[in-house]
Formats: structure tokens, C-alpha cells, sequence
């Protein structure tokens, strides 16, 4: 029997396998937006936060084992498949070969790279504030490849034609999802 885990019990376990605040600070941008998107469907939005949370769960320690050493992780504490699963389809094509299928695998695959690109967005602004951000600004950056360069913009792309939403949509729900949390993002201004 899998043992469903509490916020808390995720959150500590990143914990333990990630110091840096920059990627603590990723960890709650994406379960944010996979909690907003998550009330958008009317799905579980705590199971669909732990999912964001720990996506980059060995990512720090263990970054050439990206997805390979969280699935062993997630197995050995007993986590269920399901949350598995999702978790590992977020490195589809690129340290997976596990496809986003259902919506909410999708959605994590999508908002990844994009939290990334947003907050890049925000720290560039005056007032460095997503309560202000636009998604016509994102769009601007979006067209300069030097801005925010790591974030693959074409894995954004597929994940908006998989959940059969307009890119402008998607960038639009990933900045009211990281809205939520702005303060403990350092994105408040």
C-alpha cells in the first residue's frame, strides 16, 4: 500500500535533497501554478501542489541522474505510482521517455520552463512585481533568445498544443498561479 503524502512530508523531503533557495523558490512558483490550474479543472490541488513541488526533487544533488535517482527516491518512500508517474513525464524527451497524458502531467510539463521564464520576466522590471506583468511583456522576452537562454521555449510550446490552449492562455494562468505566492517568491515588488 502507497503512502499519499501530506504537504508537509514533500516539503521536507525536498528539503532534504535541496538547499538552494533558487530552487526551493522554482519548487513553490510551479506547485502554485499547478495548484491554480488544479482549481481551474476542479482537481485535488493539494495532490497536484506536491506534484510541483518535488518535481525537481534530485535535480540539486544529482543533476545527471535528473527524474532517474527522484523515481527511486519516491519508490523507496513509498509514494504512490501515480504521483510517480507525473512527476517523471515532466522530463519527457528530454531525461524520460514517459509522456504526459493525463491533464495534470501535461500541465507540469507545460509550466516548468515557463515559471522560469516569468520570474526572469519580473526580475527585469522596474518595480519587479508580477502583480504588473503582462502577458504581452512575456511575449516581448519570449522573442529575445538571449533572455532567460536555459528556458526552452519549444517544451512551453508542446506543452500548450498538448492541453490544446492558446500560449497566450498558458502564460496568462502561470502568472496568476505565481501571483498567489508572490511574496515568497520575491516577485511582490
Amino acid at each position: 500500500m502507497s503512502n499519499i503524502p501530506t504537504r508537509e512530508e514533500a516539503l521536507q523531503l525536498f528539503r532534504k535533497y535541496n538547499k538552494t533557495d533558487s530552487l526551493y523558490r522554482h519548487g513553490l512558483a510551479v506547485e502554485s501554478v499547478m495548484k491554480h490550474f488544479a482549481h481551474k479543472y476542479r482537481e485535488d490541488e493539494v495532490k497536484w501542489g506536491i506534484i510541483g513541488l518535488v518535481h525537481d526533487l534530485d535535480y540539486e544533488m544529482y543533476p545527471d541522474e535528473h527524474c532517474r535517482k527522484t523515481e527511486s527516491i519516491l519508490k523507496e518512500a513509498n509514494w504512490p505510482e501515480g504521483y510517480i508517474r507525473a512527476i517523471l513525464s515532466h522530463g519527457w524527451g528530454i531525461c524520460t521517455d514517459i509522456e504526459p497524458m493525463e491533464t495534470m502531467e501535461k500541465v507540469l510539463f507545460a509550466c516548468d520552463e515557463l515559471t522560469g521564464l516569468v520570474t526572469t520576466a519580473v526580475l527585469v522590471r522596474p518595480d519587479k512585481s508580477i502583480h504588473t506583468l503582462t502577458v504581452k511583456s512575456v511575449k516581448k522576452r519570449w522573442k529575445d533568445k538571449r533572455f532567460a537562454a536555459k528556458v526552452d521555449r519549444s517544451i512551453i510550446t508542446k506543452g500548450a498544443e498538448m492541453l490544446e490552449m492558446p500560449i497566450e492562455e498558458l502564460i496568462a494562468e502561470t502568472i496568476q498561479g505565481m501571483q498567489d505566492i508572490a511574496p515568497q517568491l520575491g516577485l511582490d515588488g
